[in-house]
């Protein structure tokens, strides 16, 4: 493809239509706000305290829990998604730039919501600051790879295993930003990033088509939504679910984060597969 300009380029296409989706309202999860509403029927008040103030793992979340939380809270958004139109959907996206699709802008705000529904359930921390509309780049970074594994990538799988690693080593309460916005996994964060920018277009593109069709286009648009979004948002539950991070044995004292690039954890983990430890490839 091509390579010109600003959205032209697929990784520069990905990066506007995430940090657009980002900043909609409504798509940022408060952390707190949700395991206390999520947790609440399931745990003490005390265990539902170390939840928020650490995380569901350190507060010893039994796993069927979680895993029934993330169910539900993935049905909740998947039809969701499935129910809202590009221009009802979200509030404030007519308010997008003009190079930003309100559609995909909209589908990608929901994937950003589960995503960060489903990282708190398997104790990552915050994924956004405070600090008004802005969003930093070990925020995307970390976003970037979590759609990444949604949409099946062996690197990206790899890379969340590894920051996943960094955090539950040292009990982090905030996202390695030197790792993720300068250190071995940044290249991949722009793999993935390009990866699925072309993606997107693909997938935009069939969705225009089914539009064309009146009637049956909202039928068939919206079956194609529920048939992208839960399956993705299931691969990320799964993934994880399934790293050290989210198990009661994965957290250890607490401590502040240390930006070490271990670049052989990435190495090992493609050798283990038999891949190029920098090629994106579905898996």
């Amino acid at each position: 493809m091509k390579q010109g300009k600003g959205i032209e380029n697929p990784e520069s296409r990905f990066s506007a239509v995430l940090l657009a989706a980002a900043k909609l309202p409504g798509v940022r999860i408060n952390r707190e706000a949700y395991l206390r509403s999520a947790l609440a029927r399931h745990c003490s008040e005390d265990d539902l305290r170390k939840a928020i103030e650490e995380s569901p793992a350190a507060a010893g979340i039994p796993a069927e829990v979680l895993d029934k939380v993330a169910n539900d809270s993935i049905r909740f958004e998947t039809a969701k998604v499935s129910a809202l139109s590009a221009a009802a959907g979200i509030p404030g996206v007519l308010a997008l730039p003009a190079t930003v699709p309100a559609d995909v802008a909209q589908y990608f705000g929901h994937m950003v919501r589960i995503a960060q529904k489903l990282a708190y359930l398997y104790s990552w921390p915050d994924l956004f600051s405070d600090d008004g509309d802005d969003v930093d780049d070990a925020t995307m970074g970390v976003l970037t790879l979590f759609f990444g594994v949604m949409f099946g990538t062996q690197s990206a799988n790899a890379a969340v295993g590894k920051v996943a690693g960094m955090m539950s080593e040292q009990v982090a309460k905030k996202l390695p930003q030197k790792a993720l916005t300068k250190g071995v996994i940044y290249p991949i964060v722009k793999k993935v990033a390009a990866y699925v920018g072309v993606k997107m277009t693909k997938d935009s593109f069939a969705k225009s088509v089914s539009k064309a069709i009146p009637v049956v286009g909202a039928v068939v648009s919206g079956g194609l939504t529920l048939a992208t979004f839960l399956p993705m948002a299931k691969r990320l539950k799964k993934h994880l679910s399934s790293l050290e991070l989210a198990k009661p044995s994965g957290r250890v004292v607490e401590g502040e984060v240390v930006d070490v690039d271990r670049e052989p954890f990435i190495t090992a983990h493609a050798e283990q597969r038999g891949t190029d430890p920098m090629v994106i490839k579905p898996e």
